[in-house]
């Protein structure tokens, strides 16, 4: 079994969208908040976007299940204030709640968070409780900089994230440690400030000692980690430098990266380099990179046919990742999949 860890509702009809660009613009232009009136999207043209979007290069790919959450990019919780990100991330989730509803048997859902510059986290604490107890969310995204480009936000090491922790480890849910758009016109958003994003997020959690206070809690490092596994000895000659020890006794069961990696040299490395163990499958499905590889004919997305091509990976290993990792990391994921009937 195949189980997508990382795949965004990308392709979410044009109304929501129109609904945040308008919500930014009174909030920018009026100093305003949008009333949250849900936008009139009727379950047939959800269907539609998921058919022709996620839903057809899931089944094409052979993935069983994906973890499906809002577009990380629209996250954008620079904008406005806490009350903006409230009422976005709520609709965002709710309409992710009605995706995985109409397609039980394909979709489980993991929400954003209403993160805000200079906010408190206990919004965050709010929405992410509401997500997993009442619509069986199981997991979130966590974005390392609410700033979007400008880190302005204290590390995720910081006291101020623990309520949000607490939250995570007596929920039994990781996050995804993922950033948003960048509005920093000197930074790319998926290819610079994503991948920034990742690396600097590592070494934050490296440098600290955070699972010590919270030895439950689990983060997932996407997009492969960022440069991580391709400088995975620096990062593990600076650590000895400090003190800190064996890189892999830091990470241990708490730190995890997935193969969003679209080539097959650098799955090669990020397979070579990170323990299986920490490794779980995912595509980013539908994400930054849709086109097709002139080299090879293939999506560029289609993660699961570089991970098929590896080479000396073990069945056993090829079995965690695929699979059996995502369902420890992700507590509730094997009793949403048995609700549904996936993998049966």
């Amino acid at each position: 079994m195949y189980i997508d860890s990382h795949a965004h509702f990308t392709t979410v009809p044009r109304a929501l969208k129109q609904w945040r660009e308008r919500q930014i613009a009174e909030f920018e232009e009026h100093g305003r908040h949008l009333t949250a009136d849900v936008p009139d999207i009727s379950d047939d043209e959800l269907d539609e976007a998921l058919r022709t979007g996620p839903l057809a290069l899931q089944t094409e790919h052979g993935i069983d299940a994906a973890l499906l959450s809002p577009i990380a990019g629209l996250m954008a919780h620079h904008y406005g204030d806490q009350e903006t990100s409230i009422v976005w991330s709520r609709l965002s989730n709710d309409l992710i709640h009605r995706a995985c509803g109409l397609h039980p048997g394909s979709f489980i859902g993991v929400c954003q968070l209403p993160q805000s510059p200079g906010g408190t986290i206990d919004a965050s604490v709010r929405e992410l409780r509401r997500c997993v107890r009442e619509l069986g969310f199981v997991g979130c995204n966590l974005n390392p900089d609410p700033s979007d480009g400008y880190w302005q936000a204290p590390p995720i090491t910081d006291p101020y994230y623990y309520p949000l922790y607490a939250e995570m480890v007596e929920l039994g849910v990781p996050a995804m440690v993922h950033s948003s758009m960048s509005a920093n016109p000197a930074v790319h958003g998926s290819c610079a400030h994503y991948l920034n994003a990742d690396t600097t997020a590592f070494m934050q959690l490296c440098q600290s000692d955070l699972f010590k206070e919270f030895p439950g809690l689990r983060l997932i490092l996407p997009h492969g980690g960022g440069v991580v596994p391709y400088h995975w000895d620096r990062f593990q000659g600076v650590l000895y430098d400090q003190g800190r020890g064996d890189l892999l006794d830091l990470i241990g069961d708490n730190v995890f990266f997935d193969t969003c990696v679209y080539g097959q040299r650098g799955m090669q490395l990020l397979l070579d380099t990170v323990p299986a163990g920490n490794l779980l499958f995912a595509s980013e499905m539908i994400g930054a990179v849709r086109g097709t590889d002139p080299a090879t004919g293939r999506r560029y997305d289609d993660t699961r046919s570089l991970l098929d091509a590896a080479r000396d990976l073990s069945a056993t290993n090829r079995a965690a990742i695929a699979s059996g990792n995502a369902l420890r990391v992700f507590p509730r994921l094997a009793a949403a999949l048995e609700t549904r009937g996936i993998g049966n």
